[in-house]
């Protein structure tokens, strides 16, 4: 496919950058999101008068007629690799993967291959469309190396865009199933005078509690009382295990989509992930709570104990809407059977 330019007239009053501009009036079927325009502009690809504008800030104006060449999606200098994917659900827009556990989504100075889309660029090396100007796999969202469960990549810039537009509004589902230490309860008084934590009906504990990043390791997330990302999420007890119960299996869903979310959340109330060794750490537990074997698999499980089960969203380009779900892998599984 060679290069096109299309024509964008400035209609009504504009926004005041011109990349804001463009992406306001051009026409909807060249699908150019903000971000791909902004890096059109910096490459001399938009004029204006038969005049190169490199500067997205420069000022549109009415009546104006801007011209952008769109030149062929290139390659993306990540290596494809042949790695199997558990593949949910695929066609010519999106695809819709389970992640195991252990693999990072995106290439890393620490994880330059075997990631989530090292594997991707494999496997859709022929029906990527291009997303910003190159051959590569849209990455709406991510779940972190050592959590399970589901993702949805775009394929082509029009997915892409309006898979973002969804995540941003927080109208798509994501629902995580978690093995924690202790069991929230609203009738816990620690709880109860938490700020920010509340129960809703149905024992339903609800966190609200901004997130930044730690004052003094930056690979970790914290809750700050000033500043910070909002953030809430919400979870259920679906079992409790030990007499007396000292472990739950836990529901979450968020409102918000934050790094480490549901593990900072959560640890902050006091209710840390089995297994995770940023925010969680081995705990005492009752002794005669659960045998020896038990708390020994506990003791032993290498990562935090965190699921993407449910993922829901409107199909951007059929708006159909999609809901899947995904078994917890083996070793979670082993985990509940032993503590059980």
């Amino acid at each position: 496919m060679s290069p096109h330019i299309i024509a964008v007239e400035i209609t009504d009053a504009p926004p005041a950058r011109l990349d804001k501009a463009l992406a306001l009036f051009a026409p909807v079927e060249a699908k150019l999101s903000r971000s791909r325009l902004v890096k059109l502009i910096e490459q001399g690809a938009v004029s204006l008068d038969g005049a190169v504008v490199t500067e997205p800030k420069t000022k549109a104006q009415l009546g104006q007629v801007w011209h952008v060449e769109i030149g062929e999606a290139v390659d993306y200098d990540t290596l494809p690799q042949d790695i199997p994917l558990d593949v949910v659900f695929e066609d010519a827009h999106l695809i819709v993967v389970n992640k195991p556990a252990g693999m990072v989504v995106h290439p890393a100075p620490g994880s330059p291959s075997g990631t989530l889309v090292n594997a991707l660029l494999h496997h859709c090396a022929d029906s990527l469309s291009g997303i910003g100007g190159e051959k590569r796999p849209g990455i709406v969202h991510r779940i972190d190396k050592d959590t399970s469960g589901l993702l949805v990549v775009a394929k082509t810039d029009a997915a892409h865009q309006g898979l973002a537009k969804q995540f941003e509004k927080h109208t798509v589902e994501r629902r995580y199933q978690a093995l924690a230490y202790g069991v929230p309860d609203a009738a816990d008084p620690r709880l109860s005078g938490m700020p920010g934590v509340a129960f809703e009906s149905a024992n339903i504990l609800r966190i609200n509690a901004n997130l930044a990043r730690h004052k003094t390791d930056r690979q970790r997330q914290a809750v700050v009382k000033h500043g910070g990302r909002h953030a809430i999420t919400r979870a259920r007890v679906m079992e409790r295990y030990g007499t007396p119960a000292v472990i739950s299996m836990l529901e979450c869903w968020l409102e918000t989509g934050r790094t480490h979310q549901i593990r900072v959340h959560l640890a902050h109330v006091g209710h840390s992930l089995i297994g995770d060794p940023t925010y969680g750490g081995r705990r005492k537990l009752a002794k005669n709570a659960l045998s020896e074997a038990a708390q020994q698999a506990i003791a032993d499980f290498p990562r935090q104990a965190l699921h993407a089960a449910t993922l829901g969203f409107e199909h951007p380009e059929t708006h159909e809407m999609l809901r899947f779900q995904a078994d917890l892998p083996p070793d979670f599984q082993a985990l509940i059977t032993k503590i059980g």
